[in-house]
């Protein structure tokens, strides 16, 4: 890649990358929370809620798999305009279902629209992460600050979206809250098309899409540990704990159901925006400017260890208590938060290592290999969160994680040798 002129203001151009990627996020988060409340208040099962974000993943391993090369190929600001673009269309083709649909019907039609919002936020998240690699300063511990002020702004941002979104649903209704996102995501778009300043890599004609595959056996290895990684979140956060939330907190009325909204959208608008925080903390909690990479590498396998047994040991709590209580309610939003804090030291290690193992010819393909990977654990998640969770309930959801937090491990601990 070649960039269209000198970045001689990089920290502008890394400011406007962060506000459109934060414009995203909300969106992304938001309707995350609109889906999945309005159609379990229509009586969905959790298998069906799961298959309404199954495309969602689907699209986000073969977007991440182009999308590096769509970049190498045509430049990082149409890639990131086109993610945009894509999640506004996705927005109002959501406004336009039809509550007479049969059941059927209405889940095709929303995984068409998620796997469309998909596309969009990994062509927005590669074009995002990419540019960082080129646009932060060479000293030690820049590229892992500022990837990490990335990652973790982005993932508060998502987190208040949670919020939003079941505010919105509770506040004025599923269509309005979507054409009013999609609105205001419009209106972001053009201001960045208008301001983004020039400086960004432009495409290379010659870029063949073979070489998205890489041959460097640390950024294979990363990508096998960050796909269980998030496999082990999304197993009890895509289905199984917002629903498990929901039929508890609810007494069955519509206002009981409201409430019920404002809360569990609450609590993973927490859990999402502390796990933000803490990944933007990371380069000062690890001591990042000290480290060389190798030494991170070895910090990466020590958290991985650390989380596998968390999952473990909730799920023995939720099985031992049997039926939902106040108290086993408390310790699940406590020992989730630890979750919470370990995965993102884990997350944000990756984010930082992918970029630190990346050359920065072929910066784009190597990120679009990894979130492909890591758009493969989401799915693997989202899957087994509906499955697991109607199988065995939220302890069955916990144990499955516990499992997949350990494959991470074992992947990070090969890559250490």
């Amino acid at each position: 890649m070649t960039p269209t002129t000198p970045a001689h203001n990089p920290l502008r151009a890394y400011m406007a990358v962060t506000a459109s990627y934060w414009a995203f996020m909300l969106s992304d988060g938001a309707l995350r929370m609109l889906v999945l409340l309005h159609f379990n208040g229509l009586g969905f099962s959790p298998i069906q809620l799961a298959w309404l974000f199954l495309l969602y993943e689907v699209a986000g391993i073969v977007t991440n798999l182009t999308a590096g090369w769509l970049a190498a190929r045509f430049g990082l600001a149409a890639t990131l305009f086109a993610g945009l673009a894509i999640q506004i269309a996705a927005l109002i083709a959501l406004a336009g279902l039809d509550p007479a649909w049969s059941v059927s019907a209405s889940v095709v039609y929303v995984m068409a629209v998620q796997g469309a919002s998909g596309v969009a936020k990994d062509l927005a998240k590669m074009s995002s992460k990419s540019a960082v690699k080129l646009l932060a300063p060479s000293h030690d511990g820049a590229l892992f600050h500022w990837v990490a002020v990335l990652t973790g702004s982005k993932n508060a941002i998502k987190g208040l979206g949670f919020f939003i979104g079941a505010a919105l649903l509770a506040l004025v209704g599923f269509k309005p809250a979507v054409w009013g996102m999609a609105a205001i995501l419009a209106a972001i778009l053009i201001a960045v098309v208008l301001f983004l300043p020039k400086g960004l890599p432009i495409g290379k004609k010659g870029t063949k899409f073979s070489a998205v595959f890489s041959k460097d056996r640390r950024i294979n290895q990363l990508s096998l540990a960050r796909m269980f990684l998030f496999g082990a979140r999304d197993v009890w956060f895509v289905v199984g704990l917002p629903i498990y939330f929901h039929d508890v907190l609810s007494d069955g009325t519509p206002e009981g159901g409201r409430e019920a909204f404002f809360i569990v959208g609450g609590f993973m608008a927490l859990w999402i925006i502390a796990y933000g925080a803490v990944q933007g903390l990371a380069p000062k909690l690890l001591n990042a400017a000290a480290h060389s990479v190798t030494q991170t590498t070895r910090s990466a396998m020590h958290w991985a260890g650390f989380l596998t047994p968390i999952p473990f040991a909730l799920a023995a709590l939720a099985l031992l208590a049997g039926a939902p209580t106040l108290w086993l309610t408390l310790s699940l939003v406590a020992g989730l938060l630890l979750f919470g804090f370990v995965f993102a030291i884990n997350s944000s290690v990756h984010s930082y290592l992918i970029l630190a193992f990346s050359g920065a010819e072929r910066v784009t393909m190597d990120v679009g290999f990894y979130y492909m990977a890591n758009a493969g654990g989401r799915l693997l998640g989202t899957l087994l969160s509906g499955l697991s969770y109607q199988a065995g309930g939220l302890p069955l959801c916990l144990a499955t994680a516990g499992i997949m937090a350990g494959l991470s491990f074992l992947s990070v601990r090969r890559l250490t040798r």
